[in-house]
Parts: C-alpha cells; structure tokens; sequence
C-alpha cells in the first residue's frame, strides 16, 4: 500500500531523502556540478531543510569539486558513494536561444550505486519525503539501490520522472510509477507516458487522471514553462497556477529541479495546493534568470526565505 500524503508543518531540520545521478553539466565554457536529484537537494538545503542524497561519483577532480561544493554549502555528505572504475557522471549541454539539449553519456558512476550502502544510510535517517528519477534507473545496480531505498523507507515518494532521450523505455517509467505517490513532469512528458500506456483522453487532465488511476497515485503536478503549471488530485481537484511575467531569461537549465524543491518544502510546510504551485513557479521564474540550475550565492535565497517565512 502506498504512502499517505500529508504535510504536517515541521521544522527545518526536516530530512528528505534523494537518490540518482549527480554530474557535472558541461557548458561551453565552463562545467558546474549538476544532476536533478543534486539541484533539488541543493535548494532544500539552502531553505534550511536536510537532505540527504544517495549517489555515486568516481575517484576524480569531479569528486573532489563535488565534495568540497557540498561541504561549503553545509550540505551533507553521508549518501556519496565512490565508484574505482567509473567516473563522476557529466553531461554536454547545449544552449539555444535560452533553452538547453543534454547529451548525456554512458557508464557513469551513478549506474552503480551500491545496494548495500544504500541501505545502510536509508536506516540511519527516517525522511519526511523521498524522492526519485528515471535516469538512474538505466543501470541495473542502481536500479537494485533504488528499490532497496524506496522499500527501506515508509515516507510519501516524489517522483521528478525526468525523461532524457534514450535512457527510458516502458518498463522504466511502469515500475516508477507503481513506486510513486507524487508524480511531477512537464506537459511533453505527460503526452508521452500516456501514449506510452495507451492512455487517451480529450485533454490532458483526463489523461493525468488516468494515470492516476492506473497507478495508484496521490497527485499529478504538471510544469507548461511560460503557461505556468497545474495538479490533479486522487480526488479529482484540479489547480493551476500562471507563470511569472517578466522573466529575464538566461536559460532554462534547471527550472524544473527548482519547481520540484520548492513544491516540497510546501508539501512539508502544510502550504495550500495554490501557493504550493505559485511560489514553485515563481522560483523557477527566478532560477531561469541565472546561469545554470542553481545561483552560486545563497543571498539569492533570501528574499524568499522572507517572502515564505522560512
């Protein structure tokens, strides 16, 4: 049986546990750490909650920048595995007008997360909130860590699904989203796991509400960019936000990861679904004005820490 979601308003201290890929994203001139699951730890932690991400680097300079980013950060470096063979993950991105392509490489670190660790740390942290992908599941062992730490935990899981060109099929999405009770993804990817499963319907929201059936899931949270985002419920409610106006766009890396923390600090916080989604969308909004998926300075925070009393 799945988790129940609640949202309780608890402390800061509050641990969420992540589990995929950290990588660095190579820009043209330059390379900063990345990777979804690392992106929304990184935001939590800046929120003053604690995450803890389950991940594997190699024994390289990537660690080593990893680490040490981690550690300037405060952020906690219990869930870090080191890989002997394989490297630290890293990703091409290419930058068009704004928005960015990801060439993704193979046989990353981050396929090989180890089962055993895993569950030593998920025993060691009870999590509010637990939280997932698709692209560290391309591995077989990581895919092994991943179901010993979904079933180590009994707290609600947040599946960020991710889908990157070719690291999913059927199979991948079908087994995530049986383990799933949130489910967050953008409008394209909604068109293409509902065809995926045969799932037809006159809009969108009849197909999000299908999925929910056919999965047992709690909530569907849609991102559409600059139309803002929605979520249907197990009960039918829908709710959706519009996007902020005005946005100085750099680029768009990362804007997902963004919506993806702040919807779960609402969660943890007890914020209504409306301002849950408003406030996610204005982050995002604000993260597209940077370059990359996350702001080097933490004042960046500030002002919504205050906004949301955080």
């Amino acid at each position: 049986m799945k988790s129940e979601i609640t949202t309780p308003n608890h402390q800061a201290s509050t641990d969420i546990a992540l589990f995929g890929e950290v990588l660095a994203d190579v820009f043209p001139d330059k390379y900063v750490m990345g990777g979804a699951p690392f992106n929304v730890a990184r935001h939590l932690n800046a929120f003053h909650f604690h995450p803890v991400l389950i991940t594997r680097t190699g024994q390289d300079a990537l660690k080593d920048e990893l680490l040490q980013e981690m550690s300037a950060k405060h952020m906690d470096t219990i869930g870090v595995q080191h890989d002997p063979v394989y490297p630290t993950g890293q990703v091409k991105v290419t930058l068009a007008q704004g928005n960015a392509t990801y060439d993704i490489l193979p046989d990353q670190a981050y396929d090989f997360i180890h089962a055993g660790m895993t569950h030593m740390i998920t025993m060691s942290i009870k999590p509010e909130i637990t939280y997932f992908g698709t692209l560290a599941q391309r591995g077989v062992k990581s895919r092994l860590a991943l179901d010993r730490f979904l079933s180590d935990g009994k707290s609600p899981r947040f599946l960020d699904i991710n889908l990157r060109k070719p690291w999913y099929n059927k199979h991948t999405i079908s087994r995530s989203l049986k383990r799933a009770d949130i489910l967050k993804l953008n409008q394209d990817e909604l068109e293409i796991v509902a065809d995926t499963f045969s799932i037809t319907g006159q809009d969108l929201r009849t197909k999000a509400s299908e999925l929910i059936s056919q999965f047992d899931l709690q909530e569907v949270i849609v991102t559409n960019g600059a139309e803002g985002a929605w979520t249907i419920n197990h009960k039918g409610n829908v709710t959706h936000a519009k996007a902020e106006g005005n946005v100085n766009l750099i680029d768009t890396v990362g804007a997902g990861d963004a919506f993806a923390a702040v919807y779960i600090v609402g969660l943890l916080k007890g914020w209504p679904v409306a301002q849950r989604l408003a406030r996610a969308n204005a982050f995002a909004s604000a993260i597209c004005g940077v370059r990359g998926a996350v702001p080097e300075d933490l004042t960046f925070y500030e002002p919504f820490k205050q906004a949301w009393q955080l």
